[in-house]
């Protein structure tokens, strides 16, 4: 029952901490996990050593998963427990480092236009000349369309904040078409038996019209790097994009062709 209880503080808290719903969802699958390894005992009755065994002998599977159980078990420890964790390290590892994978452009708009399919045409239209997150794109509504002003506006991102982009006559044109097609309700792409199209099944459309080792993140990569290769300024990349630290935005320049191609090498 205590157990139980504690899980409800930490539900309470997710809310009152203004969490979003799937940060929530995550961290209480590996607080479940956890307090379900301690058996009969009760979780107040767990010192930091109990803790710090877990972290120690858990088996990730990437650094995004260990951050993750950190992160959760950290929370538990904080909020659920309200214990100071200076006895737990909580370290989070370093971030790997690897250059992301980009579309070539040329490729990809041929490729984007030539999809009979309206609808897989306007989700990967939007994925790449917004570069959009899988998430915000099926999130959209149809009001988030403002086609006055030419803008997109893009709500409750990552971190909980709104922002808008550039919405391209191009990309208007297909949309247009795409609604008057299909007649969507509320969010701007239905699935089949939900208001709501999946991230599972953008992938999907990514795989199936691109290639199988892409994923819908690549068009918003390949955007932002495309954006720079035309000459948009790298804090304006940052504010489309949505990036907290420009350091995050100035990775793309590791990767443009043009940036590149004007470098003049040693030898």
């Amino acid at each position: 029952m205590l157990n139980e209880k504690i899980i409800k503080i930490c539900e309470q808290k997710f809310i009152y901490l203004n969490y979003s719903q799937k940060t929530s969802e995550n961290y209480m699958c590996h607080i479940k996990k956890f307090i379900g390894t301690i058996g009969c005992k009760q979780i107040i009755h767990l010192n930091s050593k109990d803790f710090q065994n877990y972290l120690n002998n858990y088996s990730f599977s990437s650094v995004s998963q260990q951050n993750q159980v950190i992160n959760s078990i950290r929370f538990l420890y904080k909020f659920g427990l309200e214990k100071k964790y200076d006895k737990v390290s909580f370290k989070r590892p370093k971030s790997e480092k690897k250059l992301p994978l980009v579309i070539e452009s040329e490729y990809l708009k041929k490729t984007i236009l030539a999809i009979p399919n309206l609808k897989h045409k306007a989700i990967l239209m939007l994925g790449y000349s917004c570069s959009l997150r899988v998430s915000e794109v099926i999130n959209l509504k149809i009001i988030d369309i403002d086609s006055k002003r030419m803008l997109v506006n893009i709500r409750n991102a990552k971190g909980r904040k709104d922002r808008v982009v550039v919405l391209s006559p191009k990309l208007l044109e297909t949309l247009r078409a795409y609604f008057l097609k299909f007649k969507p309700k509320e969010y701007l792409f239905n699935g089949q038996f939900d208001l709501r199209y999946s991230s599972n099944s953008c992938n999907k459309i990514v795989k199936k019209y691109l290639d199988n080792s892409y994923h819908f993140h690549t068009l918003r990569h390949s955007g932002a790097t495309t954006m720079l290769e035309n000459g948009t300024d790298i804090s304006i990349i940052q504010k489309l994009l949505g990036h907290k630290d420009v350091k995050t935005t100035m990775m793309y320049t590791h990767i443009s062709r043009n940036l590149l191609s004007n470098v003049v090498m040693p030898m």
